[in-house]
Protein backbone atom coordinates (compact mmCIF):
# COMPACT_ATOMS: atom_id res chain seq x y z
CA UNK A 1 0.00 0.00 0.00
CA UNK A 2 0.96 3.79 -0.35
CA UNK A 3 2.17 5.37 2.31
CA UNK A 4 -0.43 7.57 2.82
CA UNK A 5 -2.59 4.85 2.12
CA UNK A 6 -1.35 2.62 5.04
CA UNK A 7 -1.19 6.09 6.90
CA UNK A 8 -5.19 6.65 6.99
CA UNK A 9 -5.98 2.65 7.28
CA UNK A 10 -3.89 2.43 10.22
CA UNK A 11 -5.86 5.69 11.87
CA UNK A 12 -8.82 4.05 10.62
CA UNK A 13 -8.20 0.92 12.42
CA UNK A 14 -7.34 2.65 15.61
CA UNK A 15 -10.19 5.08 15.23
CA UNK A 16 -13.07 1.83 15.74
CA UNK A 17 -10.48 -0.41 18.06
CA UNK A 18 -10.24 2.78 20.51
CA UNK A 19 -14.03 3.61 20.56
CA UNK A 20 -16.51 1.56 22.46
CA UNK A 21 -19.39 2.21 20.54
CA UNK A 22 -20.58 1.77 16.71
CA UNK A 23 -19.13 5.10 15.14
CA UNK A 24 -21.28 6.60 12.59
CA UNK A 25 -19.85 7.22 8.73
CA UNK A 26 -19.96 10.91 9.25
CA UNK A 27 -17.92 10.86 12.93
CA UNK A 28 -15.18 8.45 11.22
CA UNK A 29 -14.72 11.37 8.45
CA UNK A 30 -14.23 14.40 10.62
CA UNK A 31 -12.02 12.27 13.05
CA UNK A 32 -9.90 9.99 10.94
CA UNK A 33 -6.62 11.62 9.23
CA UNK A 34 -7.20 10.82 5.41
CA UNK A 35 -10.85 11.54 4.68
CA UNK A 36 -11.16 15.85 5.96
CA UNK A 37 -10.20 17.19 2.58
CA UNK A 38 -12.70 14.96 0.35
CA UNK A 39 -15.78 15.77 -1.26
CA UNK A 40 -18.70 13.94 -0.71
CA UNK A 41 -18.39 11.12 -3.10
CA UNK A 42 -14.95 10.59 -3.05
CA UNK A 43 -15.58 10.08 0.46
CA UNK A 44 -17.66 7.09 0.26
CA UNK A 45 -16.07 5.30 -2.32
CA UNK A 46 -12.45 5.68 0.05
CA UNK A 47 -14.09 4.43 2.89
CA UNK A 48 -15.87 1.27 1.42
CA UNK A 49 -12.38 0.78 -0.14
CA UNK A 50 -10.86 1.00 3.50
CA UNK A 51 -12.98 -1.52 4.73
CA UNK A 52 -12.64 -3.78 1.67
CA UNK A 53 -8.84 -3.42 2.06
CA UNK A 54 -9.36 -4.28 6.42
CA UNK A 55 -11.64 -7.28 5.66
CA UNK A 56 -9.28 -8.71 3.43
CA UNK A 57 -6.47 -8.11 5.64
CA UNK A 58 -8.53 -10.30 8.38
CA UNK A 59 -9.97 -6.84 10.17
CA UNK A 60 -13.24 -7.82 11.20
CA UNK A 61 -15.28 -4.49 10.77
CA UNK A 62 -18.84 -5.00 12.25
CA UNK A 63 -21.67 -3.25 11.19
CA UNK A 64 -24.37 -2.27 13.48
CA UNK A 65 -26.25 0.30 15.60
CA UNK A 66 -25.73 1.55 19.47
CA UNK A 67 -29.16 0.81 20.36
CA UNK A 68 -32.54 -0.84 19.20
CA UNK A 69 -33.92 2.78 18.49
CA UNK A 70 -31.28 3.63 16.74
CA UNK A 71 -31.68 3.81 12.73
CA UNK A 72 -27.71 5.05 11.90
CA UNK A 73 -25.50 2.81 11.07
CA UNK A 74 -22.31 2.91 12.80
CA UNK A 75 -18.90 0.34 12.58
CA UNK A 76 -16.45 -0.57 14.80
CA UNK A 77 -13.73 -3.34 15.49
CA UNK A 78 -14.30 -6.08 18.35
CA UNK A 79 -11.34 -6.64 20.67
CA UNK A 80 -12.28 -10.13 20.53
CA UNK A 81 -12.39 -10.85 17.27
CA UNK A 82 -9.21 -8.72 16.31
CA UNK A 83 -6.95 -10.69 18.71
CA UNK A 84 -4.46 -13.37 17.27
CA UNK A 85 -5.09 -17.05 19.45
CA UNK A 86 -1.88 -17.76 21.08
CA UNK A 87 1.43 -18.02 19.47
CA UNK A 88 4.15 -20.41 20.51
CA UNK A 89 7.99 -19.74 19.08
CA UNK A 90 10.86 -21.26 20.15
CA UNK A 91 13.92 -18.78 21.94
CA UNK A 92 15.64 -18.44 18.30
CA UNK A 93 11.97 -17.55 16.19
CA UNK A 94 10.95 -15.03 19.42
CA UNK A 95 14.09 -13.21 19.86
CA UNK A 96 13.30 -12.50 16.00
CA UNK A 97 9.66 -11.40 16.09
CA UNK A 98 10.70 -8.98 19.57
CA UNK A 99 13.52 -7.36 17.38
CA UNK A 100 11.53 -7.10 14.13
CA UNK A 101 8.60 -6.01 16.04
CA UNK A 102 10.69 -3.13 18.15
CA UNK A 103 12.02 -1.54 14.93
CA UNK A 104 8.52 -1.29 13.54
CA UNK A 105 7.19 0.05 16.52
CA UNK A 106 9.71 2.82 16.66
CA UNK A 107 9.39 3.68 12.95
CA UNK A 108 5.81 3.95 13.13
CA UNK A 109 3.28 2.74 15.58
CA UNK A 110 4.05 5.22 18.12
CA UNK A 111 4.12 8.31 16.54
CA UNK A 112 0.75 6.73 14.39
CA UNK A 113 -1.36 5.55 17.15
CA UNK A 114 -0.62 8.68 19.74
CA UNK A 115 -1.80 11.16 17.20
CA UNK A 116 -4.65 9.04 16.27
CA UNK A 117 -5.70 8.64 19.72
CA UNK A 118 -5.19 12.68 20.33
CA UNK A 119 -7.46 13.52 17.32
CA UNK A 120 -10.00 11.10 18.93
CA UNK A 121 -10.39 12.82 22.40
CA UNK A 122 -10.21 16.23 20.29
CA UNK A 123 -13.27 15.06 18.53
CA UNK A 124 -15.33 14.43 21.50
CA UNK A 125 -14.87 10.83 21.52
CA UNK A 126 -14.52 8.23 24.38
CA UNK A 127 -11.58 6.58 23.82
CA UNK A 128 -10.48 3.06 25.86
CA UNK A 129 -6.51 2.62 25.16
CA UNK A 130 -6.33 -0.88 26.89
CA UNK A 131 -8.43 -1.90 23.68
CA UNK A 132 -5.01 -0.93 21.36
CA UNK A 133 -2.81 -3.91 22.97
CA UNK A 134 -4.75 -5.87 20.43
CA UNK A 135 -3.08 -3.94 17.59
CA UNK A 136 0.68 -4.33 18.07
CA UNK A 137 3.00 -5.29 20.91
CA UNK A 138 3.90 -2.27 23.75
CA UNK A 139 6.32 0.11 22.81
CA UNK A 140 9.68 0.13 24.52
CA UNK A 141 12.21 2.77 25.64
CA UNK A 142 14.72 2.92 28.19
CA UNK A 143 13.93 6.64 28.70
CA UNK A 144 11.28 6.48 32.22
CA UNK A 145 9.91 9.74 30.84
CA UNK A 146 8.63 7.73 27.68
CA UNK A 147 5.52 6.04 29.16
CA UNK A 148 4.08 9.61 31.10
CA UNK A 149 4.79 12.26 27.94
CA UNK A 150 3.35 9.62 25.55
CA UNK A 151 0.20 9.41 28.49
CA UNK A 152 0.33 13.30 28.14
CA UNK A 153 -0.06 13.04 24.25
CA UNK A 154 -2.61 11.18 23.79
CA UNK A 155 -4.59 13.04 26.69
CA UNK A 156 -3.47 16.71 25.10
CA UNK A 157 -2.34 17.49 28.92
CA UNK A 158 0.29 20.17 29.55
CA UNK A 159 3.54 18.88 31.47
CA UNK A 160 6.55 20.09 33.16
CA UNK A 161 9.65 18.47 33.68
CA UNK A 162 13.08 19.08 34.29
CA UNK A 163 15.85 18.75 31.22
CA UNK A 164 19.46 19.39 31.29
CA UNK A 165 21.17 21.50 29.06
CA UNK A 166 24.79 22.05 27.71
CA UNK A 167 27.44 24.12 29.90
CA UNK A 168 27.56 22.75 33.21
CA UNK A 169 24.71 20.49 33.24
CA UNK A 170 22.11 23.00 34.18
CA UNK A 171 18.64 21.23 34.85
CA UNK A 172 16.22 23.99 33.75
CA UNK A 173 12.72 23.47 34.42
CA UNK A 174 10.10 23.10 30.83
CA UNK A 175 6.56 23.39 30.47
CA UNK A 176 5.15 22.00 26.94
CA UNK A 177 2.33 21.32 25.58
CA UNK A 178 3.38 17.92 23.87
CA UNK A 179 2.37 17.05 19.98
CA UNK A 180 4.23 13.94 19.45
CA UNK A 181 6.98 11.68 20.57
CA UNK A 182 9.32 10.49 17.28
CA UNK A 183 12.24 7.95 17.08
CA UNK A 184 15.25 10.10 15.11
CA UNK A 185 18.56 8.87 14.54
CA UNK A 186 18.48 6.17 16.97
CA UNK A 187 17.11 8.43 19.92
CA UNK A 188 13.57 9.46 21.32
CA UNK A 189 12.74 13.07 21.29
CA UNK A 190 9.74 14.93 22.44
CA UNK A 191 8.00 17.84 20.30
CA UNK A 192 5.69 20.24 21.03
CA UNK A 193 5.13 23.50 22.10
CA UNK A 194 7.93 25.20 24.26
CA UNK A 195 5.75 27.65 27.04
CA UNK A 196 8.65 28.88 28.27
CA UNK A 197 10.12 30.14 24.91
CA UNK A 198 6.68 30.24 23.19
CA UNK A 199 8.20 28.22 20.20
CA UNK A 200 8.39 25.00 18.65
CA UNK A 201 11.34 22.80 20.27
CA UNK A 202 12.71 19.04 20.33
CA UNK A 203 13.51 17.57 23.56
CA UNK A 204 15.46 14.84 23.75
CA UNK A 205 13.73 11.95 26.85
CA UNK A 206 17.38 10.47 28.18
CA UNK A 207 18.19 14.60 28.84
CA UNK A 208 14.93 14.56 31.11
CA UNK A 209 16.01 13.99 34.49
CA UNK A 210 12.31 13.58 36.36
CA UNK A 211 9.16 12.17 35.81
CA UNK A 212 7.28 14.91 33.60
CA UNK A 213 4.00 16.02 36.07
CA UNK A 214 0.83 17.08 34.01
CA UNK A 215 0.45 20.84 34.50
CA UNK A 216 -3.26 21.09 33.08
CA UNK A 217 -6.49 19.53 32.47
CA UNK A 218 -6.80 16.95 29.48
CA UNK A 219 -7.98 18.62 26.47
CA UNK A 220 -5.84 21.66 27.31
CA UNK A 221 -5.01 22.25 23.91
CA UNK A 222 -5.00 21.12 20.16
CA UNK A 223 -2.25 19.78 17.95
CA UNK A 224 -1.51 21.00 15.31
CA UNK A 225 -1.46 19.47 11.94
CA UNK A 226 2.36 19.10 10.96
CA UNK A 227 4.67 16.19 10.15
CA UNK A 228 6.53 15.21 13.38
CA UNK A 229 9.60 13.58 11.25
CA UNK A 230 9.89 16.23 9.13
CA UNK A 231 9.88 19.00 12.46
CA UNK A 232 12.53 16.27 13.35
CA UNK A 233 14.76 17.22 10.97
CA UNK A 234 14.52 21.00 11.18
CA UNK A 235 15.16 21.04 14.54
CA UNK A 236 17.88 18.98 15.07
CA UNK A 237 21.04 20.29 16.07
CA UNK A 238 23.51 21.86 13.69
CA UNK A 239 26.04 19.04 11.85
CA UNK A 240 28.74 18.08 13.56
CA UNK A 241 31.78 20.82 12.59
CA UNK A 242 33.99 19.08 15.50
CA UNK A 243 35.73 16.29 16.24
CA UNK A 244 36.52 13.88 19.23
CA UNK A 245 38.84 11.13 19.84
CA UNK A 246 37.13 8.93 22.43
CA UNK A 247 37.91 5.76 24.34
CA UNK A 248 34.83 3.79 24.46
CA UNK A 249 34.01 0.88 26.18
CA UNK A 250 33.41 -2.70 24.25
CA UNK A 251 29.49 -2.80 23.57
CA UNK A 252 28.86 0.41 25.25
CA UNK A 253 27.45 3.68 23.96
CA UNK A 254 25.80 2.11 20.70
CA UNK A 255 24.48 6.09 20.30
CA UNK A 256 28.11 7.19 19.84
CA UNK A 257 29.38 4.63 17.48
CA UNK A 258 26.59 5.18 14.98
CA UNK A 259 28.43 6.93 12.71
CA UNK A 260 31.95 6.71 14.39
CA UNK A 261 35.19 5.67 12.80
CA UNK A 262 38.11 4.22 14.10
CA UNK A 263 41.06 6.42 15.25
CA UNK A 264 44.42 6.22 16.38
CA UNK A 265 46.44 7.74 19.01
CA UNK A 266 50.03 7.49 20.06
CA UNK A 267 51.79 4.32 21.53
CA UNK A 268 52.30 6.03 24.60
CA UNK A 269 48.56 6.86 25.07
CA UNK A 270 47.29 3.68 23.97
CA UNK A 271 49.39 1.77 26.34
CA UNK A 272 47.54 3.95 29.16
CA UNK A 273 44.25 3.19 27.91
CA UNK A 274 42.31 0.47 29.96
CA UNK A 275 41.94 -3.34 28.20
CA UNK A 276 38.35 -3.82 26.86
CA UNK A 277 37.84 -0.13 25.27
CA UNK A 278 37.88 0.74 21.46
CA UNK A 279 39.08 4.36 20.24
CA UNK A 280 37.11 6.27 18.13
CA UNK A 281 36.62 9.67 16.18
CA UNK A 282 33.19 10.83 16.49
CA UNK A 283 32.57 14.38 15.41
CA UNK A 284 30.06 17.36 17.23
CA UNK A 285 28.64 20.63 16.52
CA UNK A 286 28.04 22.40 20.28
CA UNK A 287 30.81 21.73 23.00
CA UNK A 288 28.80 22.33 25.85
CA UNK A 289 25.69 19.84 25.07
CA UNK A 290 28.61 16.94 23.29
CA UNK A 291 30.29 17.34 27.05
CA UNK A 292 27.08 16.75 28.70
CA UNK A 293 26.24 13.96 26.65
CA UNK A 294 29.67 11.98 27.53
CA UNK A 295 29.51 12.70 30.75
CA UNK A 296 26.25 10.37 30.93
CA UNK A 297 27.74 7.69 30.14
CA UNK A 298 30.71 7.99 33.00
CA UNK A 299 33.27 5.43 32.77
CA UNK A 300 32.35 3.65 29.80
CA UNK A 301 33.50 6.89 27.90
CA UNK A 302 37.11 8.29 27.76
CA UNK A 303 37.54 11.94 26.26
CA UNK A 304 41.06 11.71 24.59
CA UNK A 305 41.15 14.63 22.09
CA UNK A 306 40.32 17.71 22.40
CA UNK A 307 41.63 18.40 25.54
CA UNK A 308 39.27 21.27 25.98
CA UNK A 309 36.41 19.22 25.56
CA UNK A 310 37.59 16.69 28.45
CA UNK A 311 37.97 19.34 30.64
CA UNK A 312 34.49 20.23 30.50
CA UNK A 313 33.78 16.22 31.08
CA UNK A 314 35.72 16.18 33.71
CA UNK A 315 34.07 19.19 35.09
CA UNK A 316 30.50 17.91 35.01
CA UNK A 317 30.89 14.41 36.82
CA UNK A 318 33.10 16.49 39.43
CA UNK A 319 30.35 18.54 39.56
CA UNK A 320 27.86 15.36 39.98
CA UNK A 321 30.05 13.66 42.51
CA UNK A 322 30.49 16.79 44.93
CA UNK A 323 26.59 16.89 44.65
CA UNK A 324 26.01 13.59 45.57
CA UNK A 325 28.70 13.61 48.51
CA UNK A 326 26.76 16.69 50.21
Amino acid sequence: MAPRKTERILNLTICLLAAPRFLSRERIRRTVEGYGGLTDGAFERTFERDKDELRRLGVPVEVGSNSAFDDEVGYRISRTDFELPPVEFTAEEAAVVSVAGQVWQQANLAESTQLALAKLRAAGLATDTGRLAALAPTVTAREAAFEPLYQAVVDTTRVSFGYRRGGAGEVVERTVEPWGIVSHKGNWYLIGHDLDRDATRMFKLARITDTPRPVSATGAYTVPEVDLRELAGTLEPAPATHRAVLAIRAEQAPGLRRGAEPAEVDAALAGRLPTGFDVLAVGYAAADDFAAQLAGYGADVLVLEPAELRDRVRGLLAAVADGGAS
